[in-house]
């Protein structure tokens, strides 16, 4: 794997709208996500913003392509680290494929640049992340890691 690019893929017992929708959904993604939720325009060119518990916007960015319940592509940009925000916006793709009864979740995010700090912290974020959707959707409870925003942050 190249350094500007992270990649990460998972199957989850679920449907493609099941996923999309934990996804994409406030009511989910407050769930698993630390309290985080979308305020978005889910259209092409619709801006979106991933919105902190407390208030304050934590990433934000344009909506690239979208095909419910396929496929999702997000201009990103962190806007509240000091020592990320200042990295050209990254590319977030997400795309989902029904296999059998599950579906394959694969996640590509990716940066112009040759090393970039803002990607280092998402490939740590993802997985965990990832791994808590798939565990609401099949279980009904996400990974307690992930339920609460950290304090300090």
């Amino acid at each position: 794997m190249s350094a500007n690019r992270f990649v990460y893929v998972t199957y989850i017992r679920t449907t493609p709208e099941k996923l999309w929708q934990a996804l994409t959904a406030p009511e989910f993604t407050r769930q698993y996500w630390a309290g985080c939720w979308f305020d978005a325009d889910w259209r092409e060119g619709g801006g979106w913003k991933l919105m902190i518990p407390d208030g304050r916007i934590g990433d934000a960015g344009e909506v690239l392509e979208i095909d419910p319940p396929r496929r999702l592509v997000l201009r990103w940009k962190n806007v509240f680290l000091p020592g990320l925000r200042d990295e050209p916006a990254t590319r977030c793709t997400i795309t989902l494929e029904p296999v059998g009864a599950s579906v394959r979740l694969m996640l590509e995010h990716e940066t112009e640049l040759a090393r970039s700090p803002l990607l280092d912290s998402l490939s740590q974020g993802w997985p965990h992340l990832l791994a808590s959707v798939k565990s609401l959707l099949e279980t009904g409870e996400p990974l307690e890691v992930t339920r609460h925003w950290p304090e300090g942050i």
